[in-house]
């Protein structure tokens, strides 16, 4: 009888090493990204702030852009308007602007 009990008690050994084995491993595993986190975080975070600083660039870029085109813009309405005045004055008849220039000048928009 006493041969029984000790392959019970070396079985249940056996089971209770497997188990602190596996719960040892899952708590790695789980430490193991718990200490990755702040790292992924660190990363996710450095990829952030470079898409914002090329975001802010793009966006000054086309500010640049569009306040140059706008300058340019009223410049050739100005001049247009100039010789419009100058055909009118010389008894011609100018040609009419294209819609989106009418509705431009009539809404401002």
């Amino acid at each position: 009888m006493n041969g029984v009990w000790g392959v019970v008690g070396a079985v249940i050994s056996v089971v209770g090493v497997i188990t602190m084995g596996f719960f040892t491993y899952r708590g790695t595993r789980a430490a193991a990204r718990i200490n990755a986190a702040p790292n992924q975080k660190q990363v996710d975070l450095s990829v952030l702030q470079a898409s914002v600083e090329r975001l802010e660039k793009e966006c000054g870029e086309l500010r640049q852009e569009q306040t140059r085109t706008r300058g340019v813009l009223w410049s050739i309405s100005r001049w247009a308007l100039v010789l419009r005045d100058q055909v009118t004055g010389l008894g011609g008849t100018p040609q009419p602007p294209p819609q989106d220039v009418e509705d431009y000048y009539r809404t401002g928009v």
